[in-house]
């Protein structure tokens, strides 16, 4: 919405500027002028146009030709010789101002139907003779809009019936205001046309070198392999700067490296040209690479002192006899002492482009492969990185650490849960561990205490079919005196083992003293009787039954 109301606002300002063209007072003169064999009234030559925008607005002249073609383009004033050519002639050609029903500010739509009324009426008018484009136009909406396109012809013979009851003047002129506006609406497409001169490169080439630049310059991008030593944006360290200043007395590896890239890379760096103004020196030609950048602070230099720059390096390197005098053709001599008498900013592009090839065919080669180049790539640094520095500014950017996935998280949970209810308890390890702990052990001849058991051999699986399965808890009491006599922490050992054992089984029994067998807990037992005095818990073991129990007490 804002873009439209831009547009409108420019638009009524030019229109108001093309209203005050046509004051009979202090805008341009028009006068009937013949086109062919019609007078045309209210002509005006381009000329009269151009100069009247020059008085009026007080611009120069390349400014006051681009708005005039602006004019005919946007369809403000249109051409009555050559319709087509959409710019402002600064000479006798004839335009006529549009009428300010076609004018943009009224966005007036270039409707599909009027536009196809506007063709079938030129059809009918010139017997089938239209442009290629127009006939590509009038064909696709022949197409688009079939299901009206009796409407359109009727329209288009009843517009040329009217027409021509009208006078040739006036009939001439409208006919040029209606074309001057589908020439603006509904242009004729000359891409095509244009892209045909165009040379045209495979895409294998284009791509291949895309790919072979990115590898090339891949250990110089600061983004994709990072810089040395650190960046100091990030970790306040100046030492990057200092290491690739413009003229430090040592560069880096990776900036001398860059140098044999090509030539272009070399003559960017202030280093590269310092160290290859040496080599220069030592062929006796030196005042090449001194012209070229006589020439750069000429081109991107003060420009209130071009004249006295262009005198000096004309005097220093082209004049004959001169003291650093170049070797440059003739014709590119010429060229250039004819541009010296109208001295501006690109008068020596032809003697610089002629000594930048020379170096870059002759010299360059040669640099690279002479001790210079050698000798300071060999002397050139690699800094090594420095670990980051943390900043003291408190609103920096904080650190972010990233957090592993919830669903990671998820995955590893089950997977842990998955294990362990795969894990089974190998009941034959857990009583062989408490037959080791609760088997007494005969006294060591070494030993000092007199009344250590000495450790009989390892029992079988289980207890002996007629003997009681050992209480935990006697075993517990059992091991406490172990623990006194012997020293070790059994104790502690033995405890969870225990632990182990009854969840395991998950069986609890009251036992009487009579050896009777009744479960702990049972429905109709008195809850007086189940004292410490009359039971004492037991677990039972899976490998025996009640009746044995019953025997063997």
């Amino acid at each position: 919405r804002r873009s439209k109301h831009q547009t409108t606002f420019h638009a009524l300002q030019i229109e108001a500027l093309i209203m005050e063209m046509q004051n009979p007072d202090t805008g341009i003169k028009t006068q009937t002028q013949r086109v062919m064999i019609t007078n045309i009234p209210h002509a005006v030559a381009g000329n009269d146009i151009f100069q009247w925008i020059l008085q009026r607005l007080q611009i120069t002249n390349e400014e006051a030709l681009h708005l005039g073609d602006l004019f005919v383009k946007y369809g403000y004033i249109y051409p009555l010789q050559e319709p087509k050519n959409l710019t402002l002639r600064t000479d006798g050609s004839l335009y006529r101002f549009q009428t300010p029903y076609f004018w943009p500010a009224q966005n007036w739509p270039a409707d599909d139907t009027d536009y196809a009324i506007y063709l079938a009426k030129k059809n009918i008018k010139r017997k089938g003779i239209l442009e290629e484009y127009e006939k590509e136009h009038y064909n696709m909406l022949n197409k688009k809009i079939n299901y009206k396109w009796d409407f359109v012809i009727m329209q288009a013979k009843e517009q040329y019936k009217a027409g021509k009851e009208r006078k040739k003047a006036d009939r001439y002129a409208l006919d040029c205001q209606e074309r001057a506006y589908w020439l603006v609406n509904r242009t004729p497409i000359m891409y095509y046309q244009q892209a045909i001169m165009k040379s045209r490169v495979k895409s294998s080439v284009s791509l291949g070198g895309l790919v072979k630049y990115s590898e090339q310059f891949l250990s110089n991008d600061p983004i994709l392999s990072g810089c040395l030593p650190s960046n100091p944006w990030i970790t306040d360290d100046p030492d990057f700067w200092d290491l690739n200043a413009k003229l430090v007395e040592i560069p880096t590896r990776m900036r001398v490296e860059r140098w044999a890239f090509n030539f272009s890379e070399l003559i960017r760096d202030p280093k590269g040209r310092q160290n290859f103004q040496l080599f220069l020196k030592k062929e006796f030609s030196g005042e090449n690479l001194s012209f070229w950048e006589a020439c750069e602070d000429l081109k991107y230099g003060d420009q209130s002192k071009v004249k006295e720059k262009a005198e000096e390096i004309y005097k220093l390197f082209l004049a004959p006899g001169a003291r650093r005098w170049i070797n440059i053709d003739g014709t590119t001599m010429g060229i250039t002492v004819k541009g010296l008498k109208h001295p501006h900013r690109y008068v020596l592009d032809a003697a610089q482009t002629h000594i930048y090839m020379l170096m870059k065919k002759d010299s360059y080669g040669r640099y690279l492969k002479s001790p210079v180049y050698k000798e300071m790539l060999a002397k050139a640094v690699v800094p090594q990185e420095t670990v980051k520095k943390s900043s003291n500014f408190p609103f920096g950017r904080r650190h972010l650490r990233s957090s592993p996935s919830p669903i990671i998280l998820r995955q590893q949970e089950e997977e842990a849960k998955a294990k362990e209810a795969a894990a089974t308890v190998d009941i034959t390890q857990v009583m062989s561990k408490l037959d080791r702990r609760t088997t007494p052990r005969l006294p060591s001849p070494s030993s000092s205490h007199l009344h250590r058991p000495q450790q009989a051999a390892p029992q079988p699986y289980g207890p002996a079919p007629h003997t009681a399965c050992p209480s935990p808890i006697s075993m517990a009491l059992e091991s406490s005196e172990l623990q006194q006599e012997d020293g070790c922490e059994v104790l502690v050992v033995l405890l969870h083992l225990c632990l182990l054992v009854m969840v395991f089984f998950q069986i609890k029994m009251d036992i009487p003293l009579e050896s009777q067998i009744c479960p702990i807990g049972s429905e109709g037992e008195d809850g007086q009787q189940r004292t410490h005095k009359d039971f004492a818990k037991e677990v039972i073991c899976p490998w025996e039954s009640p009746t044995e129990q019953g025997r063997a007490g």
